[in-house]
């Protein structure tokens, strides 16, 4: 298969249904937005994971709600090691992004399956996300003035009658923060995406590139665990330099 650009991807189920029952206005919509069924799949999966690891709680967990404590206090010394324990009210949302970008990434590699992270739609939709979300954040936490104050570096004495410099930091920040979600979703799509293209690529070496194929599938879920990481660590320390302004 190739994608929009003409570049080898990996088959996948969605794009498939598409290409065959091109007549067919479900089938031909499925294949043109694989990428949203994609990680509608995972929101699915999720939601019944959740659903049967909460279903009959115990004192001592087992089964699914172990692997679900286990996972929800990763989590939570995760944040709390970077925010303090006041971050924990936001453990909810970076949770579910790890968790979720996560799920996203491995899913490529279920046969005809595909990662719904390798599209920068997919990517810049978390992205915002968390941009809106720390906005707000920053806002309520500080005031609109306050969050302004913060932008400019809070200048106090002389510094904040220079004029100059308060408006350059300003400035500085402004535009550091408007790159925020823009290279955060670039960052993760960009690596699943370039693994993606690749593993297609060895795919069509047949039977000779199966070794080269095994390992380079080895470092790609390798890669798919730190994206998830590096997203959801950048994401919380975003808040951070928020909450912990002072």
């Amino acid at each position: 298969m190739q994608d929009a650009t003409g570049l080898p991807e990996l088959p996948h189920l969605f794009g498939l249904l598409g290409e065959a029952y091109k007549d067919n206005v479900f089938l031909s919509f499925l294949g043109q937005w694989h990428n949203l069924f994609s990680s509608l799949c995972i929101v699915i999966l999720l939601s019944v994971f959740a659903f049967l690891a909460t279903r009959k709680t115990s004192l001592i967990p087992s089964g699914l709600q172990n692997v679900a404590e286990l996972l929800v206090e990763g989590v939570d010394d995760f944040v709390r090691g970077i925010i303090g324990d006041h971050g924990r009210k936001y453990l909810p949302f970076i949770g579910t992004l790890f968790i979720y970008i996560l799920l996203m990434n491995l899913f490529g590699f279920i046969p005809f399956m595909e990662s719904a992270t390798a599209s920068w739609s997919t990517t810049l939709a978390l992205a915002l996300c968390v941009f809106c979300y720390t906005l707000y954040t920053g806002i309520k936490t500080m005031g609109l003035l306050g969050y302004v104050d913060h932008l400019a570096g809070k200048p106090r004495g002389m510094l904040a009658f220079s004029i100059v410099l308060p408006l350059f930091f300003f400035a500085l920040h402004l535009v550091s923060e408007l790159l925020r979600p823009v290279s955060l979703s670039l960052r993760l799509r960009s690596n699943i995406w370039g693994d993606d293209l690749l593993l297609a690529m060895l795919t069509s070496f047949g039977f000779q590139g199966l070794p080269i194929l095994f390992w380079n599938t080895l470092t790609a879920i390798l890669t798919a665990v730190i994206q998830a990481v590096v997203f959801s660590l950048l994401s919380t320390v975003y808040f951070a330099l928020i909450l912990n302004e002072e």
